[in-house]
Protein backbone atom coordinates (compact mmCIF):
# COMPACT_ATOMS: atom_id res chain seq x y z
CA UNK A 1 0.00 0.00 0.00
CA UNK A 2 1.37 3.07 -1.43
CA UNK A 3 -1.52 6.09 -0.06
CA UNK A 4 -0.54 7.24 3.42
CA UNK A 5 -4.10 7.10 4.81
CA UNK A 6 -2.37 7.97 8.21
CA UNK A 7 -1.81 11.66 7.28
CA UNK A 8 -5.17 12.28 5.86
CA UNK A 9 -5.53 15.80 6.70
CA UNK A 10 -5.06 15.17 10.31
CA UNK A 11 -8.07 13.14 10.50
CA UNK A 12 -6.07 11.05 12.82
CA UNK A 13 -3.91 12.38 15.26
CA UNK A 14 -4.43 8.97 16.72
CA UNK A 15 -2.87 9.57 20.15
CA UNK A 16 -4.57 12.99 20.60
CA UNK A 17 -7.73 11.73 20.21
CA UNK A 18 -7.17 9.04 22.70
CA UNK A 19 -6.07 11.28 24.89
CA UNK A 20 -9.21 13.87 24.30
CA UNK A 21 -11.59 10.76 24.63
CA UNK A 22 -10.06 9.45 27.92
CA UNK A 23 -10.72 12.93 29.28
CA UNK A 24 -13.68 13.49 28.08
CA UNK A 25 -15.05 9.86 29.44
CA UNK A 26 -13.39 10.66 32.93
CA UNK A 27 -15.93 13.46 33.16
CA UNK A 28 -18.59 11.58 32.43
CA UNK A 29 -18.25 10.00 35.82
CA UNK A 30 -18.03 12.75 38.03
CA UNK A 31 -20.60 13.19 40.51
CA UNK A 32 -22.33 16.14 39.52
CA UNK A 33 -21.75 15.39 35.39
CA UNK A 34 -25.47 14.20 35.11
CA UNK A 35 -26.93 16.93 37.22
CA UNK A 36 -27.67 19.07 34.68
CA UNK A 37 -28.86 17.78 30.81
CA UNK A 38 -27.88 20.74 29.12
CA UNK A 39 -24.24 20.90 29.98
CA UNK A 40 -23.75 17.01 29.72
CA UNK A 41 -25.03 16.67 25.75
CA UNK A 42 -22.08 18.37 24.02
CA UNK A 43 -19.81 16.31 25.95
CA UNK A 44 -21.40 12.90 25.35
CA UNK A 45 -21.56 14.35 21.66
CA UNK A 46 -18.11 15.20 21.32
CA UNK A 47 -17.26 11.35 23.20
CA UNK A 48 -19.42 9.68 20.61
CA UNK A 49 -17.43 11.74 17.88
CA UNK A 50 -14.39 10.79 19.02
CA UNK A 51 -15.20 6.95 19.66
CA UNK A 52 -16.09 6.66 15.81
CA UNK A 53 -12.66 8.21 14.94
CA UNK A 54 -10.74 5.84 16.70
CA UNK A 55 -12.85 3.07 15.95
CA UNK A 56 -12.40 4.15 12.43
CA UNK A 57 -8.56 4.00 12.79
CA UNK A 58 -8.40 0.96 14.65
CA UNK A 59 -10.47 -0.64 11.94
CA UNK A 60 -8.36 0.49 9.09
CA UNK A 61 -5.29 -0.09 10.85
CA UNK A 62 -5.92 -4.26 11.01
CA UNK A 63 -7.19 -4.11 7.54
CA UNK A 64 -3.96 -3.04 6.46
CA UNK A 65 -1.80 -5.47 8.58
CA UNK A 66 -4.70 -8.15 7.52
CA UNK A 67 -3.68 -6.91 4.26
CA UNK A 68 0.08 -7.15 4.45
CA UNK A 69 0.52 -10.59 6.35
CA UNK A 70 -2.04 -11.88 3.02
CA UNK A 71 0.53 -9.91 0.25
CA UNK A 72 3.54 -11.69 2.31
CA UNK A 73 1.70 -14.95 2.44
CA UNK A 74 1.38 -15.24 -1.50
CA UNK A 75 4.53 -14.06 -1.68
CA UNK A 76 6.29 -16.96 0.74
CA UNK A 77 4.26 -19.47 -0.36
CA UNK A 78 3.68 -18.25 -4.40
CA UNK A 79 0.05 -18.85 -3.98
CA UNK A 80 -2.19 -17.13 -6.30
CA UNK A 81 -5.62 -18.11 -5.48
CA UNK A 82 -5.37 -15.23 -2.40
CA UNK A 83 -4.94 -12.81 -5.23
CA UNK A 84 -8.99 -12.11 -5.51
CA UNK A 85 -9.36 -11.54 -1.65
CA UNK A 86 -6.12 -9.65 -2.01
CA UNK A 87 -8.02 -7.04 -4.43
CA UNK A 88 -11.37 -6.91 -2.38
CA UNK A 89 -9.61 -6.34 0.85
CA UNK A 90 -7.33 -3.72 -1.11
CA UNK A 91 -10.38 -1.98 -2.87
CA UNK A 92 -12.37 -1.58 0.37
CA UNK A 93 -9.01 0.03 2.04
CA UNK A 94 -9.00 2.55 -0.63
CA UNK A 95 -12.65 3.40 -0.84
CA UNK A 96 -12.59 3.93 2.83
CA UNK A 97 -9.44 6.40 2.57
CA UNK A 98 -11.49 8.18 -0.10
CA UNK A 99 -14.29 8.56 2.52
CA UNK A 100 -11.87 9.46 5.16
CA UNK A 101 -10.33 12.33 2.89
CA UNK A 102 -13.64 13.42 2.09
CA UNK A 103 -15.02 13.97 5.52
CA UNK A 104 -11.20 16.37 5.88
CA UNK A 105 -12.70 18.83 3.78
CA UNK A 106 -15.87 18.80 5.91
CA UNK A 107 -14.71 21.42 8.61
CA UNK A 108 -17.01 24.34 8.67
CA UNK A 109 -18.63 24.19 11.76
CA UNK A 110 -22.43 22.92 11.19
CA UNK A 111 -20.72 20.25 8.87
CA UNK A 112 -20.62 17.54 11.66
CA UNK A 113 -24.39 17.88 12.05
CA UNK A 114 -27.19 16.10 11.13
CA UNK A 115 -29.35 17.54 8.19
CA UNK A 116 -33.09 18.40 7.76
CA UNK A 117 -34.01 17.73 4.12
CA UNK A 118 -37.03 18.98 2.21
CA UNK A 119 -37.89 18.26 -1.55
CA UNK A 120 -40.79 20.69 -3.33
CA UNK A 121 -41.92 20.02 -6.39
CA UNK A 122 -42.28 22.66 -9.35
CA UNK A 123 -45.11 23.65 -11.53
CA UNK A 124 -46.68 21.03 -13.31
CA UNK A 125 -48.54 19.22 -11.27
CA UNK A 126 -48.69 15.72 -11.37
CA UNK A 127 -44.91 15.74 -12.97
CA UNK A 128 -43.43 17.28 -10.92
CA UNK A 129 -44.75 15.70 -7.66
CA UNK A 130 -44.13 12.27 -9.32
CA UNK A 131 -40.45 13.94 -9.51
CA UNK A 132 -40.03 15.12 -6.22
CA UNK A 133 -40.85 11.59 -5.60
CA UNK A 134 -38.44 10.11 -7.58
CA UNK A 135 -35.57 12.37 -5.75
CA UNK A 136 -36.96 11.66 -2.15
CA UNK A 137 -36.50 7.54 -3.47
CA UNK A 138 -33.07 8.31 -4.55
CA UNK A 139 -31.95 10.03 -1.30
CA UNK A 140 -33.74 7.26 1.05
CA UNK A 141 -31.85 4.71 -1.18
CA UNK A 142 -28.58 6.70 -0.65
CA UNK A 143 -29.36 7.61 3.39
CA UNK A 144 -29.35 3.77 3.59
CA UNK A 145 -26.00 3.05 1.33
CA UNK A 146 -24.13 5.68 3.32
CA UNK A 147 -25.24 3.80 6.82
CA UNK A 148 -27.44 7.26 7.93
CA UNK A 149 -30.83 6.77 9.14
CA UNK A 150 -33.60 8.70 7.96
CA UNK A 151 -37.11 9.87 9.43
CA UNK A 152 -39.78 11.55 7.81
CA UNK A 153 -40.99 14.37 9.55
CA UNK A 154 -43.62 15.45 7.38
CA UNK A 155 -44.94 14.42 3.78
CA UNK A 156 -47.89 14.95 1.70
CA UNK A 157 -48.94 13.50 -0.61
CA UNK A 158 -49.63 14.45 -4.55
CA UNK A 159 -53.41 13.92 -5.69
CA UNK A 160 -52.91 11.77 -8.31
CA UNK A 161 -49.39 10.80 -7.62
CA UNK A 162 -46.06 11.44 -6.23
CA UNK A 163 -45.71 14.21 -3.05
CA UNK A 164 -46.16 17.75 -3.08
CA UNK A 165 -44.16 18.16 0.13
CA UNK A 166 -41.72 15.91 2.05
CA UNK A 167 -39.36 17.16 5.11
CA UNK A 168 -36.66 14.02 6.48
CA UNK A 169 -34.39 14.36 9.22
CA UNK A 170 -31.09 12.62 8.42
CA UNK A 171 -29.09 11.19 11.32
CA UNK A 172 -25.48 10.58 10.96
CA UNK A 173 -21.47 12.02 11.50
CA UNK A 174 -21.34 15.05 8.78
CA UNK A 175 -25.01 14.45 7.02
CA UNK A 176 -25.48 17.52 6.63
CA UNK A 177 -21.95 18.60 5.52
CA UNK A 178 -22.58 15.79 2.37
CA UNK A 179 -26.38 16.62 1.68
CA UNK A 180 -25.76 20.49 1.34
CA UNK A 181 -24.62 19.53 -2.36
CA UNK A 182 -27.90 19.10 -2.88
CA UNK A 183 -29.23 22.58 -2.26
CA UNK A 184 -30.74 23.70 -5.09
CA UNK A 185 -32.91 22.67 -8.57
CA UNK A 186 -33.35 19.43 -9.90
CA UNK A 187 -34.25 18.84 -14.01
CA UNK A 188 -35.76 15.92 -15.48
CA UNK A 189 -36.22 15.16 -18.92
CA UNK A 190 -38.11 12.16 -19.58
CA UNK A 191 -41.06 10.68 -22.11
CA UNK A 192 -43.80 11.34 -19.45
CA UNK A 193 -45.92 8.29 -17.70
CA UNK A 194 -48.80 10.60 -17.11
CA UNK A 195 -49.10 11.90 -21.28
CA UNK A 196 -51.24 9.90 -23.67
CA UNK A 197 -49.58 11.13 -26.59
CA UNK A 198 -45.84 10.07 -25.05
CA UNK A 199 -44.13 13.29 -25.45
CA UNK A 200 -40.97 14.51 -23.69
CA UNK A 201 -41.56 16.44 -20.56
CA UNK A 202 -39.43 19.05 -18.36
CA UNK A 203 -40.24 18.76 -14.32
CA UNK A 204 -38.45 20.96 -11.86
CA UNK A 205 -38.04 20.10 -7.86
CA UNK A 206 -36.19 22.21 -5.09
CA UNK A 207 -33.91 20.39 -2.68
CA UNK A 208 -33.27 22.39 0.20
CA UNK A 209 -31.25 21.47 3.12
CA UNK A 210 -30.28 22.98 6.89
CA UNK A 211 -27.95 21.76 9.21
CA UNK A 212 -30.59 20.45 12.85
CA UNK A 213 -29.56 22.56 15.08
CA UNK A 214 -28.99 20.92 18.73
CA UNK A 215 -29.45 23.09 22.16
CA UNK A 216 -25.55 23.49 22.72
CA UNK A 217 -26.78 26.41 19.86
CA UNK A 218 -28.54 29.56 20.92
CA UNK A 219 -31.66 30.11 18.94
CA UNK A 220 -33.60 32.24 21.05
CA UNK A 221 -37.91 31.37 20.22
CA UNK A 222 -40.18 33.95 22.33
CA UNK A 223 -43.66 32.05 22.44
CA UNK A 224 -45.43 34.99 22.11
CA UNK A 225 -44.46 35.16 18.79
CA UNK A 226 -45.55 31.66 17.83
CA UNK A 227 -49.18 31.18 16.15
CA UNK A 228 -49.41 27.02 17.10
CA UNK A 229 -52.52 25.87 14.52
CA UNK A 230 -53.74 21.88 14.82
CA UNK A 231 -55.27 20.02 12.19
CA UNK A 232 -56.28 17.03 10.53
CA UNK A 233 -53.44 15.08 9.00
CA UNK A 234 -53.55 14.37 5.52
CA UNK A 235 -52.57 11.38 3.00
CA UNK A 236 -51.27 7.73 4.70
CA UNK A 237 -51.54 6.58 8.19
CA UNK A 238 -54.92 4.87 8.36
CA UNK A 239 -58.31 5.59 9.74
CA UNK A 240 -56.87 7.80 13.46
CA UNK A 241 -55.23 10.64 11.01
CA UNK A 242 -58.52 11.63 10.19
CA UNK A 243 -60.48 11.58 13.57
CA UNK A 244 -57.69 13.61 15.61
CA UNK A 245 -56.42 16.93 14.82
CA UNK A 246 -52.84 15.63 15.58
CA UNK A 247 -51.05 17.61 13.13
CA UNK A 248 -49.49 20.93 13.75
CA UNK A 249 -48.30 23.85 12.16
CA UNK A 250 -46.17 26.86 13.58
CA UNK A 251 -46.18 30.31 12.13
CA UNK A 252 -42.68 32.84 13.72
CA UNK A 253 -45.01 35.75 13.40
CA UNK A 254 -41.91 37.96 13.55
CA UNK A 255 -39.82 36.14 10.28
CA UNK A 256 -43.30 34.66 8.85
CA UNK A 257 -41.83 31.17 8.68
CA UNK A 258 -44.19 28.75 8.61
CA UNK A 259 -43.35 24.72 9.56
CA UNK A 260 -45.31 21.92 9.85
CA UNK A 261 -45.15 18.06 11.58
CA UNK A 262 -48.32 15.32 10.74
CA UNK A 263 -45.94 12.33 10.63
CA UNK A 264 -46.80 11.01 14.32
CA UNK A 265 -49.67 9.84 15.81
CA UNK A 266 -49.13 12.26 18.97
CA UNK A 267 -49.77 15.74 18.43
CA UNK A 268 -46.59 16.55 21.66
CA UNK A 269 -44.83 14.92 19.04
CA UNK A 270 -45.45 16.79 15.80
CA UNK A 271 -45.00 20.16 17.94
CA UNK A 272 -41.35 19.05 18.71
CA UNK A 273 -40.91 18.03 15.26
CA UNK A 274 -41.81 21.36 13.77
CA UNK A 275 -40.03 22.89 16.48
CA UNK A 276 -37.16 21.49 15.35
CA UNK A 277 -37.81 22.34 11.90
CA UNK A 278 -38.00 26.04 13.00
CA UNK A 279 -35.10 26.06 15.33
CA UNK A 280 -33.13 25.13 11.89
CA UNK A 281 -34.79 27.86 10.07
CA UNK A 282 -34.13 30.75 12.46
CA UNK A 283 -30.52 29.40 12.41
CA UNK A 284 -30.31 29.80 9.27
CA UNK A 285 -31.49 33.09 9.08
CA UNK A 286 -29.26 34.31 12.13
CA UNK A 287 -26.41 32.83 10.04
CA UNK A 288 -27.50 35.07 7.02
CA UNK A 289 -28.09 38.37 8.62
CA UNK A 290 -24.52 37.92 10.35
CA UNK A 291 -22.61 37.69 6.76
CA UNK A 292 -25.24 39.97 5.57
CA UNK A 293 -26.25 37.95 2.86
CA UNK A 294 -27.49 34.75 1.47
CA UNK A 295 -23.92 33.29 0.87
CA UNK A 296 -24.03 30.54 3.09
CA UNK A 297 -26.98 27.84 2.91
CA UNK A 298 -29.89 29.50 0.33
CA UNK A 299 -27.11 30.44 -2.18
CA UNK A 300 -28.52 27.68 -4.72
CA UNK A 301 -32.00 28.26 -3.45
CA UNK A 302 -33.69 29.97 -6.51
CA UNK A 303 -36.82 29.78 -8.55
CA UNK A 304 -37.93 26.05 -9.57
CA UNK A 305 -37.78 27.06 -13.22
CA UNK A 306 -35.05 26.36 -16.31
CA UNK A 307 -32.28 27.94 -16.18
CA UNK A 308 -31.53 28.03 -12.17
CA UNK A 309 -30.93 24.24 -12.38
CA UNK A 310 -27.62 22.55 -10.44
CA UNK A 311 -28.40 19.26 -12.11
CA UNK A 312 -29.92 17.82 -14.71
CA UNK A 313 -31.59 14.28 -15.24
CA UNK A 314 -32.01 12.86 -18.97
CA UNK A 315 -34.03 9.85 -19.51
CA UNK A 316 -34.95 10.25 -23.22
CA UNK A 317 -33.50 11.04 -25.96
CA UNK A 318 -30.68 9.68 -24.46
CA UNK A 319 -29.39 9.11 -20.70
CA UNK A 320 -27.15 11.58 -18.82
CA UNK A 321 -26.97 13.04 -15.28
CA UNK A 322 -25.33 16.18 -15.12
CA UNK A 323 -24.05 18.78 -12.37
CA UNK A 324 -24.08 22.26 -13.79
CA UNK A 325 -21.62 23.34 -11.14
CA UNK A 326 -18.93 20.47 -11.34
CA UNK A 327 -19.51 19.60 -14.78
CA UNK A 328 -19.33 16.00 -13.37
CA UNK A 329 -21.46 13.67 -15.50
CA UNK A 330 -22.31 10.42 -15.89
CA UNK A 331 -24.72 8.10 -18.53
CA UNK A 332 -25.49 5.62 -16.02
CA UNK A 333 -28.99 7.33 -14.47
CA UNK A 334 -30.38 4.58 -13.51
CA UNK A 335 -27.24 3.98 -10.52
CA UNK A 336 -27.81 7.69 -9.73
CA UNK A 337 -31.55 7.73 -9.03
CA UNK A 338 -30.78 4.04 -6.71
CA UNK A 339 -28.97 6.23 -4.87
CA UNK A 340 -25.38 6.08 -6.15
CA UNK A 341 -24.27 10.25 -6.08
CA UNK A 342 -21.29 9.87 -3.62
CA UNK A 343 -19.26 11.20 -6.87
CA UNK A 344 -21.93 14.06 -7.11
CA UNK A 345 -21.08 15.16 -3.47
CA UNK A 346 -17.65 14.57 -3.72
CA UNK A 347 -17.04 16.60 -6.75
CA UNK A 348 -19.43 19.51 -5.08
CA UNK A 349 -17.14 19.37 -2.20
CA UNK A 350 -13.85 19.75 -3.48
CA UNK A 351 -15.15 22.96 -5.72
CA UNK A 352 -16.41 24.18 -2.51
CA UNK A 353 -13.46 23.19 -0.59
CA UNK A 354 -11.17 25.18 -3.69
CA UNK A 355 -13.20 28.38 -3.90
CA UNK A 356 -13.31 28.98 -0.29
CA UNK A 357 -9.50 28.47 -0.15
CA UNK A 358 -9.31 30.86 -2.87
CA UNK A 359 -11.30 33.46 -0.84
CA UNK A 360 -8.95 33.43 2.32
Amino acid sequence: MHRDWKSCGGFFDIEQKERQLTELQQRTTAADFWANPENAQPVLQQIKKLEHEVQTYQELANLQTEIADLLQLAVDEVDESVLPELKQMTAELSQRIDKIELETLLSEPDDKRNAILTIHPGAGGTESQDWAQMLLRMYLRWIERAGFQAEIIDLLDGEEAGIKDVTIEVRGPYAYGYLKAEAGIHRLVRISPFDANHRRHTSFASVFVYPEIEDDVEVEINPDDLRIDTFRASGAGGQHVNKTSSAVRITHIPTGIVVQCQNERSQFKNKAGAMKILRARLYQLKLQEKEKAREAIEKNKKDISWGNQIRSYVFQPYTLVKDHRTKHETGNIQAVMDGEIDEFLRQYLLMYSKSRSNSI
